[in-house]
């Protein structure tokens, strides 16, 4: 079974039974990855984390180096890589501090570095993105997530877009004539990128609040938090169940 890395927020790296063993500063031809890279074991399998937003949360969505985040893990040898992000919910079964396993995404993005094939080219690649998740990894999630009793909703399109600022009540009703069940700031081009160098890569995301024009109130930060607290622990149950699986 391969070493499994996970991208994501704050506290991840601090699960129960998680035992640290190193941090690692990595050099990529693409800048530095968003923090040093945390290794570990728990439940007997390798374990890699990286804060995409930095060790002290502090880079904005826009301006994370996805392209060396996602190129350090796989000079380590990471071959499966799990984002785990915070979204809001759109249509009516995304209510905040569900677990949700995407398994579609539009982009909305722009400006980002979105390949690692723009320099030094002999030919040009495509890749093939019809789906955009590893089906293997989301059905390891989905079996995880309802043995802990997390129940994950098991399919959904993930809607992202650019950030830092949340969207218009408009841009959401945009977004769900689109097809959008969920939005996110930081699911591209993470995913691509994975795709492009080979990496087994899903997505876990955890709804932190309604999206705009959702709900008749505005969105109040001290309810994202509370969202989130309780969104993440069923993350890391979900996340310590996935790697007891992948020990046996």
């Amino acid at each position: 079974m391969t070493k499994l890395a996970i991208i994501g927020g704050t506290g991840l790296d601090e699960m129960p039974d998680l035992e640290i063993t190193h941090r690692e500063v990595c050099h990529t031809p693409f800048g530095q990855p968003s923090a040093a890279l945390t290794h570990g074991r728990m439940s007997d399998r390798e374990v890699v984390f990286l804060p995409r937003h930095g060790a002290s949360h502090m880079i904005p969505p826009h301006l994370v180096n996805y392209r060396a985040n996602l190129w350090a893990l796989r000079h380590l040898g990471v071959e499966t890589v799990l984002g785990v992000a915070a979204v809001g919910g759109i249509t009516s079964e995304m209510g905040p501090s569900r677990i949700i396993i995407p398994d579609q995404i539009i982009d909305y993005t722009f400006g980002r570095d979105h390949t690692i094939y723009d320099t030094d080219l002999s030919h040009i690649t495509h890749i093939d993105f019809t789906q955009p998740y590893c089906e293997n990894l989301r059905q390891e999630l989905i079996e995880a997530g309802r043995l802990c009793g997390v129940n994950p909703i098991d399919t959904a399109t993930y809607g992202a877009t650019q950030g830092p600022r949340l969207e218009s009540a408009a841009e959401i009703v945009r977004m769900e004539r689109d097809g959008c069940d969920i939005v996110g700031m930081t699911g591209m081009p993470e995913a691509a990128l994975a795709r492009e160098l080979n990496l087994c890569y899903a997505s876990c995301s955890v709804v932190s609040n309604w999206a705009a024009g959702k709900v008749e109130t505005s969105i109040n930060m001290k309810d994202i938090e509370k969202n989130l607290i309780h969104g993440m622990d069923q993350v890391k149950s979900l996340l310590v169940t996935l790697l007891r699986l992948r020990a046996h």
